[in-house]
Parts: structure tokens; sequence; C-alpha cells
């Protein structure tokens, strides 16, 4: 009875997965016309599922909206009828409604923002797919358990008392051939609700492997290396394979595939390459120099409709001597996670500059979303002047647990990718599709300078410690600090 209702909650609720691990909830921070609102979307477990939506606005608001629709393909185009979000009582520019997420795919969500200066408009991608079930409550168990119980035995009361007294003339007795017809008539019931129920289980818990095999899993990738300077990273799933098939790979900030490695388990050693793609579902990465060891890989790709990933292997290197890094290619040391004898908000780089964690002294905590802010500062202890555009964004930081089950990419606007993000604003405005592809068109940066800080909205999805890599370009050389962070 317990499998057959968690099948049943299965199929009735859901859970997004994008290009991360272990962190499941959106956040996303943009303009809705003339209004600056953070976003926060705190994702269902199943499909169809409530997502829960959170919106936080900079300025005076008079109302928001919120409509969830498909980002590509059928659906995409006509919008259900939005749901108004609740004002706070204690907090007036603090906006929460909750939304359906009704089928798999990739959805968005249009803000629509009313205030003094008119009408404005948002759109925040959400990959939806299952990846848990939810097990039912003991009292709703025994309710239901007690429910089946009565009909049964009331199903077989009603046969029974048909077969003896339902063919009997008014007024006249039972006779003994009339009770032996209902006691049989009772037995023949109670086989056919046993029957009945049996393969109702059977049936149930066949439904339950096939749902469980629909949850959401990180796809795998198998790692090698070869003539012992690159390392070939090939997919394994046939699943995934069908799937890039049918949903090719797209260049996400210029690139199929952001590749990160991290050494295991002391996260001392960080490398942020872009493989290039011999086939589908093949890379090939030309390894630099690095140190033995273990190393975690996460592999963020985004396929042609929107849907974000991230692919998970692992493979053990001797020390080498490689190739100097190129391009947008990066990497960092770091002091092993064994010897952090207490957490710091400086990170110095290797050119004499320091990155500056702006935070407040309360305690991180999980599932509370916030902005991550860092300030660069040069050798001289003053805000830089040169800092670039990184792929076309302010910065890129890459949000890491310990243990290694939760790793997020995130950027200025948020843990969205910024590929789906352009479709989905091009679906908001149709004008735009005619218009010539380039990576993050509405949120690339020009070459000027740009402030000496940069902002991150996340929020950590569990209490534990984790490792925070920021990274920017400075001068044309790219720098990575890092962080660590304790949540309780």
């Amino acid at each position: 009875m317990r499998k057959l209702t968690q099948v049943v909650l299965l199929l009735i609720l859901a859970r997004p997965a994008a290009a991360h691990v272990g962190s499941p909830d959106i956040f996303f921070e943009g303009n809705a016309g003339p209004y600056r609102l953070f976003v926060t979307v705190r994702t269902p477990r199943v499909i169809p599922g409530v997502a829960g939506i959170e919106i936080r606005s900079q300025s005076a608001i008079r109302e928001i909206r919120v409509a969830p629709l498909l980002l590509t393909g059928l659906g995409s185009e006509n919008s259900p009828a939005p749901q108004v979000a609740e004002r706070s009582a204690d907090d007036p520019q603090f906006f929460a409604c909750s939304v359906w997420l009704m089928q798999f795919g990739v959805f968005q969500l249009r803000i629509h923002a009313y205030g003094a200066q008119g009408e404005g408009q948002l759109v925040v991608p959400v990959p939806a797919t299952v990846q848990g079930t939810l097990r039912m409550q003991n009292t709703l168990a025994f309710a239901l358990t007690a429910l089946m119980i009565f009909l049964s035995i009331g199903a077989v009361s009603v046969v029974g008392a048909f077969f003896r007294d339902g063919m009997l003339e008014p007024g006249a007795d039972r006779r003994p051939v009339d009770l032996r017809r209902g006691r049989l008539a009772m037995l023949a019931a109670a086989i056919s609700v046993v029957g009945i129920l049996y393969l109702g289980n059977r049936w149930w818990n066949w439904d339950a492997e096939v749902a469980t095999r629909r949850i959401y899993r990180a796809p795998r990738l198998a790692a090698n290396l070869e003539s012992g300077e690159y390392m070939l990273l090939r997919a394994t799933d046939p699943e995934w394979l069908q799937l890039v098939g049918r949903h090719p790979l797209i260049p996400d900030h210029g690139y199929l595939m952001h590749l990160f490695l991290v050494r295991f388990p002391e996260m001392d050693r960080f490398w942020h390459l872009h493989p290039r793609q011999i086939k589908p579902g093949v890379f090939l990465q030309g390894l630099p120099s690095m140190p033995s060891g273990l190393y975690k890989i996460f592999a963020d790709v985004v396929h042609e409709d929107g849907f974000p990933e991230t692919l998970l292997a692992e493979i053990t290197l001797p020390g080498m001597q490689g190739s100097p890094l190129t391009g947008d290619d990066s990497e960092a040391s770091a002091r092993p996670v064994s010897r952090v004898s207490q957490i710091s908000g400086v990170s110095e780089l290797p050119d004499g500059g320091r990155v500056l964690w702006e935070r407040d002294a309360a305690p991180l905590k999980p599932n509370v979303p916030g902005h991550f802010r860092f300030r660069v500062e040069g050798r001289d202890g003053k805000p830089v002047q040169d800092l670039e555009p990184y792929m076309g964004m302010a910065g890129h930081a890459e949000f890491l647990s310990w243990d290694g089950t939760v790793f997020a990419h995130v950027h200025p606007a948020g843990s969205v990718s910024m590929a789906a993000l352009q479709i989905a604003e091009a679906s908001l405005m149709p004008d735009m599709a005619n218009l010539q592809p380039s990576p993050h068109r509405n949120h690339s940066l020009s070459a000027a300078a740009l402030p000496p800080e940069v902002s991150f909205p996340y929020g950590f999805p569990r209490p534990g410690q984790y490792r925070i890599f920021v990274q920017m370009k400075r001068a044309g050389r790219i720098q990575t600090a890092v962080f660590d962070a304790q949540v309780k």
C-alpha cells in the first residue's frame, strides 16, 4: 500500500533539475522594466508539482503576477492565467506565490510587475524533471488502508445480500438454498476482490519501478587519459546520447562544455577548461601541467531546448607536464581544506592583489537566498580599475561542498543557464528571434573596465562546509579567488 501511494505522489508532484548537482532551487536577479527583482524558485520534488516563487523588489511595486509556460515547442506561446503574488504583511517589497509545473521539460516563468512606472516583464527559465519521491505520512496510509478494507468488506456484503435476499419475493422467508447461494456468492466476491487487489498491487509495483527509472540522475562521463596529455570524455548513457540526438548541445558563454576539475579530497587545485566536441557525446581536452591525484569532474552543458545539465566523472591523473593555458581556460591553487582552521573573508591573488568577501557577521543558513559580494583590490590596497568581462560576464562563481555532493555554477544574474535565458528572452520579445544569435546577448558586457565589485545571487541548499571559487578577469588575465564557508 505504501509503494502504491508513493507512486501516486510521484505522479502528482515535481522537482526541477538544472546544471547543478545537489542544488535544485533557482536564484535569479534581473530587471522587469524599471524594477529590479530578486527571484527565488523553490522547486517541487516531482511532476506535476507546485513551485514556490519568492520575489523581492528593490523599489515600490503595486502588484506582481507570475505565469508558467513551456520554454519551447507547443505550449510556449499560450500563457495560462497568471497567479497574483501575495505581498508580505511585514515586508511590502517581498512577494510570494505558487505555480504548477505540469509536465517534464523546460519552463519559463513570466513575471509581470506593476508600479508607478508602469508594467515591466521578467522571464526566468526553470528546467523540470523528477528527482525524488515523497514518503506517505503514516496517518494517511492508515486512513487509506482502513478505507480499502471497509470498501472491500462492503463490496462482498453487497454481493452476498443480492444473491441471498435480492431474488426473494416480497415478504418471503429465506430458505436454506438462499443462504447457501448467498455464501457462495460472497466467497466468489471475496476471491474476486482479493484477485483485483493482488493484480493492482503487481501493476503498481511495476509502475513504481518505471517511475523510479524516471528519477533524474546526473549523467556520467567516462574520463580517460590519452597519449599522456589529453583527456577523452565520453558519455556512457544510451538514453542521454539519444537525447543529444534529439536536442543537440548549444554554446553557453561561447562553449559547448564548461569543464571543472577539482582535486579531492583536499580541493587545493582547480581548473576551468573548455574541451572541444569531436562527435556527439565525446569531448577532447588537452591537459595543462597538473599534479597527481584524484580529480572530480563537473561538466556543464546546455541542450538546444534550453535544458542545462552537469555531467559527472572522476579520473586519477599522474603528475604531468602539459601545455600552457590559453583563451578562457584558468586554474587556481588554494590551501587544502584539511588545513582550514578558521573561515577567512580575504583571498590573496598571485599578483599581490586580493579579493574581499563583503558579508555581514550573521551566520550562513541553508535555504536562505542572498547576495554574495566580492571586492577586488590591488597590491596597494585600493579597488582595482582594470576588471574586464570574463566570457561576457563580470565574473563566475562555483559553489562546491567539501564532500563534492553539491556543485553550482553561478553568474551575476543567478544560477540559471545564460543560453536558456537567451531562449526565454527571445520568446518574451519575438522581434529578437530574428536577430543574429550571440552568447548571452542581453547579459554580456562591453570590454570597458568594470566596477571592482561583483555579486552573485545564491542560497546554500543544505548545512555543511563549502568552498567558493570566484573567477574574474583583470587586464587580460583570469584570476580565481578561493573562500570557504560554513553553513549551519
